[in-house]
């Protein structure tokens, strides 16, 4: 009888797979923590956390699971990914399954995942670029770290100083990455896709013959050609381009704000403080704001009703007011609902952590508009993989206008390839 209990609990339990692509122990864990207590509280459901790779792997995996009719019912999938989820037929809007009050979300994050009027995802870790620096070697160079550079020309004014101290260090680094130029894009008030940035109707051309783009462009290319910039080599290499800047390689480094605390501390074992900054603009723009990063939890349409519901109400207890407060301070990741900031606030953890309330403020101080909402195409991961090639060419000496006009037309072919399957 007690083996006949036993078996009606098992079958009677709803198992949720829940695929992410936080692979590090700290965010890993504490993902994986969140269950263990969800499952706790909730016997009848079992959340089954399981690291899937990059974004990129994620979700091809994702939608080769669909086709085979084997799709988890909870996904983590990165922001330029949305289009490419939503086209797939996979997923189902989050406010169709259940009760959801978008309300407490800060407005720049819910404003990138609103697609034709409609929430598809709940946001989880949402992020943008910071400019990083080390307060040691710019003291050292005669520069102010009370008064890091802000605009493009500032950042090489600073460059020059660090070439006259002779540090014996490079003035900047970053990872090749097409996430900065889409954000340098939004900074400008221009939008990197036509059609309003691909939201008033499907995006088949990119904007990257502008003079936005070229403003852009035309910088890395004064960088690299006075020797100012550094990375691996590689495109996307966040945690090469961490380690030049954490080993003391670079006085200046763009990336994620959820990144800070593992620059602060990779940093202070190496001996040195950081700083953060906000991005670098191109001179004489006004700054308009930064692009939301990060992912969203999206939940497939092919999973029970059961699962869906039990998905979506472990999605909300994970990415609740507590978890989300809790999440940033581990992370950096942005606290995504206003209430979590008040919770903050009120513990006053930005008077303790300075250094959170830089990136939090550049969010907040985001004005909305179709550049900054972020552009929205299914081929994004191909047309991010050309631009980052085409920055490539320009370090590798390619004329800016060259490399522009290629980089454009092989980002609008691989628009229009992608877009012949919805005609």
């Amino acid at each position: 009888m007690l083996m006949l209990a036993l078996s009606s609990t098992a079958a009677a339990q709803t198992t949720v797979d829940f695929w992410h692509s936080m692979g590090d122990a700290k965010r890993g864990g504490w993902i994986q923590a969140r269950a263990d207590e969800y499952n706790k509280a909730h016997p009848n459901i079992k959340i089954v956390p399981q690291y899937k790779g990059s974004y990129n792997d994620s979700l091809q995996a994702t939608i080769l699971a669909g086709r085979q009719g084997k799709a988890p019912a909870l996904v983590q999938i990165f922001e330029v990914g949305s289009q490419l989820a939503l086209d797939s037929g996979m997923f189902q809007p989050v406010g169709g399954i259940g009760n959801v009050d978008f309300g407490d979300y800060i407005k720049p994050v819910i404003n990138y995942y609103t697609i034709g009027g409609k929430v598809n995802s709940l946001p989880f870790n949402s992020s943008s670029p910071v400019l990083y620096f080390n307060k040691d070697l710019m003291k050292k160079a005669g520069l102010n770290p009370q008064n890091p550079p802000t605009t493009f020309g500032a950042l090489q004014k600073a460059c020059q100083k660090i070439d006259a101290a002779k540090l014996n260090t490079t003035c900047f680094g970053m990872s090749l990455n097409g996430w900065f130029v889409e954000q340098w894009m939004a900074e400008q008030g221009a939008t990197l896709l036509n059609n309003g940035n691909g939201r008033q109707g499907r995006a088949t051309a990119t904007n990257l013959d502008s003079a936005a783009a070229q403003k852009i462009f035309s910088f890395m290319k004064t960088m690299q050609d006075n020797k100012w910039f550094t990375y691996s080599g590689k495109l996307e290499d966040w945690d090469g381009s961490d380690a030049i800047f954490t080993q003391g390689k670079a006085v200046f480094h763009i990336t994620s704000t959820a990144d800070i605390g593992n620059i602060r501390d990779a940093a202070k074992k190496n001996g040195y403080e950081i700083g953060v900054g906000v991005l670098p603009i191109p001179d004489g723009v006004k700054r308009n704001g930064v692009v939301i990063g990060g992912a969203s939890l999206w939940i497939s349409k092919s999973v029970s009703k059961p699962q869906a519901e039990a998905a979506l109400d472990f999605a909300l207890f994970l990415t609740n007011t507590k978890n989300m407060a809790d999440w940033h301070k581990l992370t950096g990741y942005y606290p995504v609902r206003q209430s979590s900031i008040e919770l903050l606030r009120k513990q006053s953890w930005f008077t303790q952590t300075p250094l959170q309330l830089v990136a939090f403020n550049q969010l907040t101080q985001t004005i909305p508009s179709a550049a900054t909402a972020g552009g929205l195409n299914g081929a994004a991961i191909q047309t991010r993989k050309i631009i980052e090639e085409g920055i490539q060419k320009v370090l590798g000496g390619t004329p800016v206008a060259d490399a522009l006009k290629d980089t454009k037309a092989r980002a609008d072919a691989a628009l229009s390839e992608y877009n012949a399957n919805f005609k």
